[in-house]
């Protein structure tokens, strides 16, 4: 029971012991007066019919004695009369049958007033003439308190209605800063520190308050603690002092994860050879200071690309072009020998000379180093031949051209050709599978397609959001969710994310959809920094609606993680890169980092990428919830 109620409670049950205390002195005191008043009237009554019933007794009129007595009934509650004649012992009886009006029967049938009777002798000097007996009616009495009580009940009700409604006001008013401090109590246990809360006019709550937003602050200090601890260490371990882009750690990290998803694009190796130039003139403060402005430079211009620049060593650069198909890349690479030539321009060097770029496209079944080692022979006979670029050229062919793939998945939505797969996320430290991550494959023709071949043509051809209704669809109408205890995630794809449409239809799908909370999704961390308020808006569809989702690659890029108080997601799911701690020891420190942020706001962590048992020992310390991984690969579904 809420503090509200107790005291409303209390002060309702106190209100009615008052009430029903002044009620119970009220009902005796009239009570008892109206028993005195009766009596006092049958005294009165009595000692004026002896006096008058004197001279007709004398003279033996019976007459006038009966007239009398039927006076006396008539103009009062009296029960019975009985006169005895005490010269013959005669005894004469008069009844009056008296009918109570606006008075219940269950009221009179109470027995509140005790019988009043009144005797007295009548005399004649000396002489006793007969023996009155006059016994009162209560009628009167139980009339008079009926009304008596009746009024009272009417005003002590609209009294308790009064007094109620102004406790609930009054209560209202005098405890909304505790219930402002509850709120603001809940905020904290869900890690939202909002701002202070301010101090209310009650001096006991006063004390409270300032230990609640000194808490508060406490709370939001170690979190921005936390935060601004994993931008250190990430500027610390993956970030290049001078150029202040990401270094070859970070890129090699980025490499794998890229090859180990759905994608296309290429990787560009560059070779400055003019910044040694630079260096012999003007010595290495304006080399760095040049390599400064270089590198501030190319992030601007290839801003509308998607794209990690990194600088991997003196005078060598690295560009990883994401989702992007030859004829975009071109455009990436022209803008790329546009810029450098400007900044050659700048340093006093002659454009197009010293400086190579070799480009490699990404194949299918290609590993990092196969990638790497290809776009390096590329920048090797570009430097031989005293060239400004040249292209690795594979022998692979693709599937289908870029037209081919449209009409393919045109089809493949609106007639929802696609097949699932699920891959189960394992609980930590314990047998358990804590939810199940669904993968989409199509059948073209005999062949098998799987998302990794056709999602880079759904994101190039923007045909995201259609691919996430169709699968959404899908899963509800195969009833999916009744194959598996645990929970099912969907991956969304970027161009749903800010895609006003798509939110509406997942609104009024959820409302529809007997999910019981059980139906999960997947936005990657990429998608929260390239467009925030669209995240935001999604996420608290989704929430709204009983479902659940969670953060994919989280740790991958580089900015704040405030971003999770705002979203406040039920999981992350490590990037890739952190699995690899044989390779990259300073991870460790990092991924632990990035762990204790999500831990600190009630998020539970899960680690991918996870391929062997060993793997596994590096998060013991670190108090992962689940894991996932090829280590219990995708499985079909029964």
């Amino acid at each position: 029971m809420t503090l509200f109620r107790q005291i409303y409670s209390l002060l309702f049950g106190l209100f009615l012991l008052v009430v029903a205390s002044l009620g119970y002195v009220q009902f005796n005191e009239t009570r008892n007066f109206l028993t005195s008043q009766m009596e006092s009237d049958l005294n009165n009554v009595s000692h004026s019919l002896g006096l008058m019933l004197v001279p007709a007794l004398e003279s033996g009129d019976m007459a006038t004695v009966e007239t009398m007595v039927n006076v006396i009934f008539e103009g009062g509650y009296y029960q019975q009369v009985t006169l005895t004649w005490l010269i013959d012992g005669k005894q004469q009886t008069w009844k009056n049958d008296i009918h109570i009006n606006d008075v219940p029967r269950w009221f009179t049938s109470l027995d509140l007033f005790p019988a009043i009777e009144k005797e007295t002798t009548i005399t004649s000097g000396w002489l006793q003439l007969a023996q009155l007996k006059i016994s009162a009616h209560p009628g009167f009495g139980y009339h008079e308190l009926w009304r008596v009580i009746s009024n009272t009940i009417i005003v002590f009700s609209i009294l308790f209605l009064i007094a109620i409604f102004s406790a609930r006001v009054g209560l209202t008013w005098i405890l909304k800063p505790l219930h402002a401090i509850a709120e603001h109590a809940k905020s904290i246990a869900k890690r939202e520190f909002g701002p202070d809360m301010p101090l209310p006019n009650t001096l006991e709550l006063r004390d409270v308050v300032t230990a609640f937003n000194s808490m508060s602050s406490q709370l939001k200090k170690i979190f921005h603690s936390l935060d601004e601890e994993v931008t250190a260490l990430r500027k610390k371990n993956l970030v290049d002092q001078v150029s202040d882009l990401p270094n070859r750690q970070y890129m090699t990290d980025r490499l794998n994860s890229w090859l180990s998803e759905p994608g296309s694009g290429a990787i560009m190796l560059v070779q400055l050879d003019w910044l040694e130039q630079v260096h012999s003139k003007y010595g290495y403060q304006v080399r760095d200071a040049t390599i400064k402005l270089l590198a501030a430079q190319l992030q601007q211009s290839l801003s509308e690309f998607t794209s990690v620049i990194a600088r991997i060593a003196a005078y060598e650069f690295t560009f990883l072009v994401t989702n992007a198909e030859r004829e975009e890349l071109s455009k990436y690479l022209q803008t790329l020998i546009r810029t450098i030539n400007q900044e050659m321009i700048k340093a006093d060097c002659k454009p197009n000379e010293d400086y190579a770029i070799g480009i490699a496209e990404r194949v299918e079944q290609c590993t990092p180093s196969e990638l790497l080692s290809r776009a390096d022979n590329a920048l090797q006979k570009a430097l031989q031949s005293d060239t400004v670029y040249h292209w690795f050229e594979s022998s692979e062919q693709q599937l289908f051209t870029r037209e081919q793939w449209r009409e393919k998945l045109s089809v493949a939505i609106n007639q929802k050709q696609f097949m699932f797969r699920w891959q189960p996320v394992q609980i930590y430290g314990r047998d358990g599978t804590l939810q199940h991550e669904l993968f989409c494959q199509l059948q073209v023709g005999d062949t098998i397609v799987h998302a990794g071949q056709f999602m880079p043509y759904v994101e190039l051809l923007s045909l995201g959001s259609l691919l996430d209704r169709c699968l959404i669809e899908k899963v509800l109408e195969q009833k999916l969710l009744e194959k598996t205890p645990n929970i099912l995630a969907v991956n969304l794809t970027h161009q749903s994310i800010g895609d006003s449409e798509f939110h509406d239809w997942l609104d009024k799908c959820l409302k529809k959809a007997k999910h019981h909370g059980r139906l999960a999704f997947e936005i990657q961390e990429s998608s929260i920094y390239g467009d925030p308020e669209a995240s935001k808006a999604l996420c608290a569809i989704i929430r709204d609606n009983g479902a659940t989702f969670g953060i994919d690659h989280f740790g991958r890029q580089f900015g704040s993680m405030t971003y999770l108080q705002t979203l406040r997601p039920s999981y992350v799911k490590l990037d890739l890169s952190f699995a690899q701690f044989e390779t990259n020891q300073h991870n460790a420190e990092l991924c632990r980092a990035l762990i204790n942020v999500a831990r600190g706001l009630d998020i539970d962590v899960i680690a991918t990428g996870i391929q062997q048992e060993s793997q596994l020992q590096h998060f013991d310390i670190l108090k992962i919830q689940g894991y996932q991984g090829y280590i219990a690969p995708p499985e079909n579904i029964a």
